[in-house]
């Protein structure tokens, strides 16, 4: 397929990566360009960014959770019908599993999708400085892939003094952002703050995009990514036989960490999606088969998720007549006793599982794992293994030891909770790693009439 394309990586976290990304996204749009977004790694807030900013979902390219071909099957269904994808990096460009390895890092992705990249080098406090950062990732692999580069936080005058030089190493200058601290999105202990959160957010990206349309050579950005060789995609694997299913899936400002890719293997299964909100609803979807509670910020709306007695109570009594449930970290923490918020508040939540959620005040578990099932569960068979990402800041009295969950590095601990409708636990799986268990658990929502 023909599929312009380009990835904007940085040396390192907060280089300004996602604010450049936002901008560079909505000044495209501006243009009348058709965008498809993308991010690299596990991460769920920076795609709700590039779909307040595009209007479309954001997918996820991660090679832990997927090989180069499943990548490129991904890349291609979800970049179908844009005129360019504009895919946002992780870390720093060569990062990857490992302190010594770039596997599954930036550079990789940029890689398996044959995508020239431009990379965004922080240059405050520097002037020709910043040209020793971006000779060192040039000449780091000879196939670094970087085209172009963008400097954050430089002044004009600098940026005209040094993009000749840029020119001497073969790569294209594309352009400067001046400090821009009233642009900058704030963060919080999960990173960034959610879309939502930020009232002005749409005037602010105004004003970053028509900053940018005076500081970026968007024609050589466009050029870059028009020059993405041909790529190449497996078609999708065939659909298995399912019956038709209503899925409600938990959606709202307490509950937003969904990969697109997850529903869309959801719907390509014969799922229709039911959204509601465990805040402000009432009662599940009507006609309702089955239950999906994804991660977010419970936490953070714990009052008004336990003043919710109605919507408590429906998925406590759903889950105990025997409704398949899938949560995740947050929609975990929903299911317990009482959650505690982080000033040690508790709360009443579910009552699905008899113990209590609580603020632990640093990282209890972060990264990659592949989860292995211990025995045969509803959803999954003994051994079975699927791939899926930690990041909390909270726990439970009893996290589950229905499964082990090992990181790249070897470590490992047990995990979740599995019963005969019920998976519940802190990972976020990518169901495309496996997808035999969304398959049962599709099979058994079927019979919920």
């Amino acid at each position: 397929m023909r599929s312009p394309r380009i990835v904007f990586a940085a040396p390192n976290s907060g280089s300004g990566k996602t604010t450049l990304v936002c901008g560079i996204l909505r000044a495209l749009k501006n243009r009348g360009v058709t965008v498809s977004a993308f991010k690299c790694g596990p991460d769920y807030i920076d795609p709700m960014f590039h779909e307040r900013v595009v209007g479309v979902k954001s997918g996820t390219l991660d090679l832990f959770f997927c090989d180069e071909p499943q990548l490129r099957r991904l890349y291609a269904q979800n970049a179908a019908g844009a005129d360019v994808s504009v895919i946002e990096g992780v870390m720093g460009y060569y990062d990857g599993l490992s302190a010594a390895s770039d596997e599954a890092s930036t550079y990789r992705v940029a890689k398996a999708l044959r995508a020239p990249t431009i990379l965004i080098v922080d240059a405050r406090g520097q002037s020709l400085s910043a040209l020793a950062t971006l000779n060192g990732f040039l000449s780091f692999r000879p196939d670094s892939g970087i085209k172009g580069v963008i400097f954050n936080r430089m002044h004009e005058r600098v940026f005209t003094a040094i993009a000749p030089k840029v020119r001497d190493f073969g790569v294209e200058p594309i352009g400067y952002l001046e400090k821009a601290d009233d642009l900058v999105i704030e963060s919080r202990h999960l990173g960034l703050v959610t879309p939502d959160e930020i009232r002005d957010l749409g005037t602010r990206l105004d004003r970053l995009a028509n900053r940018l349309e005076q500081t970026l050579d968007f024609d050589a950005l466009l050029r870059i990514a028009s020059d993405a060789p041909e790529l190449f995609a497996p078609e999708a694997p065939p659909v298995p036989d399912l019956p038709k299913t209503t899925i409600a899936v938990a959606r709202d400002a307490a509950f937003c960490f969904l990969y697109r890719d997850n529903l869309a293997l959801l719907e390509r299964y014969g799922a229709t999606l039911r959204f509601f909100s465990p805040i402000c609803d009432t009662a599940l979807p009507e006609g309702t088969q089955g239950l999906l509670l994804p991660g977010g910020y419970p936490e953070l709306y714990a009052r008004q998720l336990s003043e919710n007695t109605a919507m408590r109570s429906a998925i406590k009594t759903a889950i105990e007549n025997g409704m398949p449930c899938l949560a995740e970290c947050g929609g975990f923490l929903y299911l317990h006793d009482t959650l505690s918020d982080m000033d040690g508040n508790p709360y009443p939540m579910c009552g699905v599982l008899k113990q209590k959620a609580f603020y632990k005040g640093t990282l209890s578990r972060f990264g990659y794992v592949t989860l292995s099932a211990g025995e045969d569960t509803a959803f999954f068979r003994a051994g079975e293994a699927i791939k899926a990402h930690e990041f909390h800041y909270f726990e439970s009295e009893d996290p589950g030891a229905a499964f082990c969950a090992k990181k790249p590095n070897g470590r490992s601990w047990t995990c979740m909770h599995a019963r005969e409708n019920l998976l519940a636990g802190f990972a976020h799986l990518f169901y495309e790693s496996n997808p035999k268990p969304v398959e049962r658990f599709l099979t058994l929502a079927a019979k919920e009439d």
